[in-house]
This record gives structure tokens, sequence and C-alpha cells, in this order.
């Protein structure tokens, strides 16, 4: 039987010596080498080449992401397979972009990381499964949002419009809103019928059930 040989490379040792004796008790697979740091990683793995390689992003000297890109040139026929702490979406593209094969969370370094040694072997990408959600949201285009939503409406009156609104919505009358703005009773009608065409409703009570979308109904009831 062909042995997938792997290199372990953590700065924590007791983790180091765990993770050799759940490796080396499979039949298909035997640890070559160890690394401490993320230098003495590139250097094992141009040396020894193994077929893949456990790295911690976090790590003395030379860091994980770093050790990756060294890695990846010195050594590029090895499957690196990131094995992290870190339930991060902006780790786990950057190591995949970087050329990582895997990517596998220290917490589930049992029979997943058998799992997931075997799949990159196969030549398949291996993503914990509580990171591929996270990973797909962040490939799919985001749908636009919608041309007529209510805060794009609101928007679109102008700063006398919205006075206006805001006056009707708080319960003035068009007497009202005129002497506190200045204005004839006829103008404040004008911008009330502009307002309600621009955004869409037909009376008062749908001006309201906006209003109370927007927040407008949380503010001052006195400051217009």
């Amino acid at each position: 039987m062909t042995q997938t040989r792997i290199l372990i490379a953590d700065d924590h040792a007791v983790l180091r010596a765990g993770l050799r004796m759940l490796l080396e008790a499979e039949p298909d697979m035997t640890v070559v080498a160890e690394a401490a740091d993320g230098r003495e990683a590139a250097a094992q793995a141009e040396a020894l080449r193994p077929d893949v390689i456990l790295l911690d992003l976090t790590m003395p000297g030379l860091g994980g992401v770093e050790a990756l890109s060294q890695i990846r040139r010195r050594a590029p026929n090895a499957r690196v397979l990131i094995l992290t702490m870190h339930e991060d979406e902006a780790y786990l593209r950057q190591v995949l972009k970087a050329g990582a094969s895997g990517y596998v969370l220290k917490k589930a370094a049992d029979i997943e990381l058998l799992s997931a040694i075997r799949a990159v072997m196969r030549g398949e990408i291996y993503v914990h499964p509580a990171m591929t959600k996270a990973l797909l949201e962040g490939l799919l285009p985001r749908p636009p949002a919608p041309a007529n939503s209510d805060a794009q409406r609101w928007e679109s009156l102008s700063e006398r419009e919205q006075q206006v609104v805001r006056g009707i919505v708080f319960g003035y009358t068009s007497e009202e809103i005129a002497e506190q703005y200045h204005l004839s009773v006829k103008t404040v009608y004008t911008y009330r019928s502009r307002a309600m065409a621009k955004l869409g409703l037909e009376n008062r009570a749908q001006l309201v059930d906006l209003a109370l979308r927007l927040g407008i109904l949380s503010e001052d009831a006195g400051d217009l």
C-alpha cells in the first residue's frame, strides 16, 4: 500500500505529538517530519518533498501565509492543508488564493482531518463544513437593492418635500406646516402632492406606515 507522506508544521509540540499518533495509526499515512515554525516548514518541505503538509497559520518567525507562499515555490507538488483555530472567511480566502488545498479547524482535527488528507490527495479542495457556507455566500453575487426601496424613495424627495411629509406624519395641518416654513397653503399642497407621487403613496395612512419603517416617527415630533 502506498503511504501518504505528511509533514506537520505547528509551534505546539503537544499538538504535533497528538497529530502524529492519529496519522500513524492509519495504514495509508506516515509522518516524515515535524516543524515548529514557518521557516523550518518551508525548508523541510523542500528537502523531503512530502505529499501533504499540515500547516498552522499562526507560528513564530515566518507566519503560515508567508510559509505557504514559500512552500508553493519550493515544493510545488505538495498539497498544503491549513490546520488552524481561525474560523475566519478572510483567512480562508487568503490561503485558498495563495494555493492551499484545504482548510481544517483544529477543533475538528480527528476523523475529519483524515478525510481532508485523503480528499486533497485525490486532487480535491477540502473546506471545513462550518466555513463552506461563508465561502459560498461570499462567492455569490449580491442581489442589487430594489430600485423602489423605502430609503431610496425617501432620498428622492427634496429637502422641502421631506419637511412637509414629516409635518403630515406628525399630524400637523397644512396651515401649521405653511406657517412653520413661511409658505402658502397652496405651496404646501403642491409639495405634498409631489412627495406622494414620488413615494408611490395615496393617503396619510400609507405615509405613516412608510414613516414607521424608516424610523421617522421615532424623531422629535416638535422639530420639523
